[in-house]
């Protein structure tokens, strides 16, 4: 018999031969300075409008299914999403605290430490990789000296990679707190760069000069009339 679990045990096979990979967060809370439950917050007038709005689109019974679009309108007036800010949508929308920790932490869009006053937020999946990313992150890092994951200490500009930001027809891109910025190349990256720590005007979109996801020069397709009723269909029909 314990010769029998012995060989069954060595001819096991492993589903996957590779190393465990962990978060590089860890989500447990321990209070400091600049988060803890005693730093008041609330929503001011312009927020509160916005929430009133966002609740009602639910029955009263099922208000707490506005906690992500509750937690995305503070954490914009906030700048990030505090222990403060969880607890009092917990309270807005009366359920458990534990409710929201649940959500806030497992949803990466919600910033659990404080962020800059711009968030750049750099596309690094396949598409803006084989466009060029790597590069924009590294034109990013040496020009505001910082790695990713870190926040300038003028606390204006913090740097993120993220997986997909949906724009892959106009990689590379990257995020500006709620704006993108398309088609970019290290020199325009700089150069975006430049224009917001100065408070200068800048334009969202593809910096190449096309309008959203047009061809870049030339049309190469549909470049004919279109054809009318009838084509291709028998004479007798």
């Amino acid at each position: 018999m314990f010769r029998t679990a012995a060989i069954y045990r060595s001819t096991q096979r492993q589903f996957s031969i590779s190393s465990t990979t962990r978060s590089d967060a860890i989500f447990v809370h321990r209070d400091t300075p600049e988060n803890n439950p005693s730093i008041p917050f609330e929503f001011d007038e312009k927020s509160m409008q916005e929430a009133k709005k966002i609740v009602a689109k639910y029955p009263p019974q099922y208000k707490k299914a506005a906690m992500i679009p509750l937690l995305h309108l503070a954490q914009k007036q906030n700048g990030w999403t505090s222990l403060s800010v969880m607890n009092y949508v917990a309270k807005f929308i009366e359920v458990p605290p534990m409710r929201v920790y649940e959500v806030a932490t497992f949803y990466t869009m919600f910033n659990r430490n404080p962020v800059g006053k711009y968030f750049l937020q750099v596309c690094t999946t396949t598409p803006c990789q084989l466009c060029g990313s790597s590069k924009i992150v590294e034109a990013i890092e040496n020009h505001l000296g910082i790695k990713v994951g870190e926040t300038t200490s003028d606390k204006l500009f913090t740097l993120v990679e993220v997986e997909c930001a949906g724009a892959c027809i106009n990689a590379p891109v990257i995020s500006v707190n709620d704006d993108y910025f398309e088609d970019l190349t290290p020199e325009a990256t700089v150069k975006l760069l430049d224009d917001l720590k100065a408070g200068k005007p800048v334009k969202r979109g593809p910096v190449s000069g096309r309008n959203n996801c047009e061809p870049l020069g030339q049309q190469t397709t549909l470049t004919t009339p279109p054809t009318g009723p009838g084509f291709m269909i028998r004479s007798d029909l």
